[in-house]
């Protein structure tokens, strides 16, 4: 299971940071269940495969942490016996899984709260707090016209296209990506999830960067939603991921290079606010 799921990160099966985190914590897991004959060897197998499935995508601060918090926390914890360590892990694993689903449902419930009834939205690329926050609202009674960029070259926003256009009130319109620039004009606001916020920069899904510069040249707000653990201060040093360049070209580049980098930096002075499971700041 923990190389199936490290595999599934590097592929990007799962698109959702949070999601993704959720995933590579679960897999830990795995070690619960398997003969270790002193609690050296557990820990470790557990160091070991954490390391594995964070090094499957270095630039997801909300992975990194999760794993990180639980082989730490049981390491740190010098436990007596393998069953001892098996339980705790198990136990740490329930918490922060349930801390990180508990963040994303609420950042979800305050932007929901937020986001004006009528307004015509533009949102970036996949992201499970986007959705969720307007699945919350629809049901609460309001109505959007949502705009949902391709997310070339994989197209990940056809995901939240078709996801979008299963809620009743939301009007939804798949877009290319370059046409942000012209169909802005239209609207209230841009809503984006997020990879990380570190210092002073959003990482996120590539192409959040001119679509946000766009937005402030048209004064179009733009507002970021995620878990609160996605704000790192320190500790963390984002990692940008090249994916493989078949994602862009099929064939084989004939006298040419081809780049294809699956995040982009932000920086928050051209973003008016994020909301996250602790509120909503300005910026």
């Amino acid at each position: 299971m923990i190389d199936e799921t490290a595999e599934e990160i590097r592929e990007m099966q799962t698109h959702s940071s949070s999601v993704v985190a959720v995933h590579a914590t679960q897999a830990l897991e795995e070690l619960v269940g398997r003969e270790f004959a002193t609690v050296e060897e557990y820990t470790r197998a557990l160091e070991r495969n954490g390391s594995v499935l964070r090094r499957a995508n270095p630039s997801h601060a909300s992975l990194q942490n999760a794993v990180r918090e639980v082989v730490d926390d049981v390491t740190e914890a010098d436990p007596d016996s393998v069953e001892a360590a098996q339980q705790l892990t198990s136990e740490r694993i329930d918490a922060v899984v349930s801390r990180i689903e508990a963040g994303k449902r609420l950042a979800a419930e305050n932007a929901a709260a937020v986001l004006e009834d009528g307004a015509t939205l533009l949102t970036h690329d996949y992201s499970s707090t986007v959705t969720e926050a307007l699945e919350q609202a629809t049901d609460a009674g309001k109505a959007f016209d949502v705009f949902v960029t391709e997310a070339r070259p994989r197209y990940i926003g056809r995901k939240t296209a078709r996801t979008l256009a299963e809620f009743d009130g939301v009007e939804t319109t798949l877009i290319t990506d370059n046409a942000h620039g012209l169909l802005l004009e239209e609207c209230d606001r841009v809503v984006v999830g997020m990879d990380c916020i570190v210092d002073e920069t959003l990482y996120n899904r590539v192409g959040t960067f001119p679509i946000a510069s766009t937005a402030a040249r048209l004064d179009v707000p733009v507002t970021v939603l995620g878990s609160a653990s996605k704000i790192v201060s320190e500790g963390f040093v984002f990692e940008n991921e090249y994916r493989p360049s078949s994602e862009v070209l099929p064939e084989p580049a004939d006298r040419f290079a081809i780049e294809n980098p699956a995040y982009d930096a932000t920086p928050v002075d051209l973003l008016e606010s994020v909301i996250t499971d602790e509120g909503r700041q300005e910026f």
